[in-house]
């Protein structure tokens, strides 16, 4: 049985809509457990920041989010440690050896000259899906909103699928102000220019992911999001949770919606 009135979302492999999950230390068995249950939600796998460098097993759970048709990419943390230590090539080999198939090119710890990073999304693009994450880990770093915009776009021409807005795991820097609220500002200057279908917005906590599925829609790109809020992300997609139950029903029905008591 299908319930009416849901948002119509792409089967895999699809371009829009896209869910990009944050595994910070999986096991490979916490992998294969979660591909079970939620592989088919599931676009992209990060291996967060330099985890994939610490953890054992990190090339076996490539290969089982691969095999569920999920694109896996390094944290730009650590494709920033290999960058500020002249190892690219060594970076190169490391990726490689572990067989993801999409790579993630930042500037969020170090300076890299705009005009460097471009080439390396156009070096790595020749073989890799490349997702290029514009926004600092630290306030304060892009004096203009204009900027994020300028370097979004320079980035897709250079070869970047998805150009990622950086939040960090907390979602209390770049796109979102320090108490977790969304710098609408800074968004709409970036819809003003950059397509949204183009955008993956890091959005780990729950109402980012709201706000953002009420801004553009079910098939918004939403990244940073923990293994155990995959599901429930879904659920948000459909309108089948409170947060969004009467976003994607008729008007007639919201009459239904509960009215507070004065």
């Amino acid at each position: 049985m299908e319930l009416p009135f849901l948002p119509e979302r792409e089967s895999k492999p699809r371009k829009s809509g896209i869910t990009m999950m944050m595994d910070k230390g999986l096991s490979a068995n916490q992998a294969q457990e979660l591909v079970s249950v939620a592989g088919h939600l599931i676009d992209f796998a990060k291996l967060g920041f330099g985890t994939s460098y610490v953890c054992k097993h990190s090339q076996e759970k490539v290969r089982i989010y691969r095999d569920n048709g999920i694109k896996v990419f390094l944290g730009g943390t650590l494709f920033e440690a290999f960058a500020i230590r002249n190892m690219i090539n060594e970076y190169k080999k490391f990726i490689k050896g572990l067989g993801v198939d999409a790579v993630e090119i930042s500037d969020g710890s170090v300076y890299i000259e705009h005009g460097q990073k471009c080439k390396y999304i156009r070096d790595f693009s020749k073989n890799y899906t490349v997702l290029s994450e514009v926004g600092a880990k630290e306030d304060d770093i892009f004096d203009k909103p204009d900027e994020w915009a300028d370097h979004m776009e320079s980035e897709l021409d250079a070869g970047s699928t998805y150009v990622i807005a950086e939040a960090r795991e907390s979602g209390t820097v770049g796109i979102y102000k320090k108490d977790g609220t969304a710098d609408t500002a800074l968004i709409n200057d970036i819809l003003k220019k950059i397509p949204s279908k183009q955008v993956l917005w890091e959005a780990p906590l729950k109402a980012q992911q709201v706000w953002f599925i009420k801004l553009i829609g079910a098939n918004v790109n939403l990244g940073n999001i923990a293994p155990s809020d995959v599901i429930p992300l879904e659920t948000l997609r459909l309108g089948l949770r409170g947060d969004t139950f009467f976003e994607f029903l008729p008007e007639e029905f919201h009459k239904c919606k509960l009215k507070k008591k004065k």
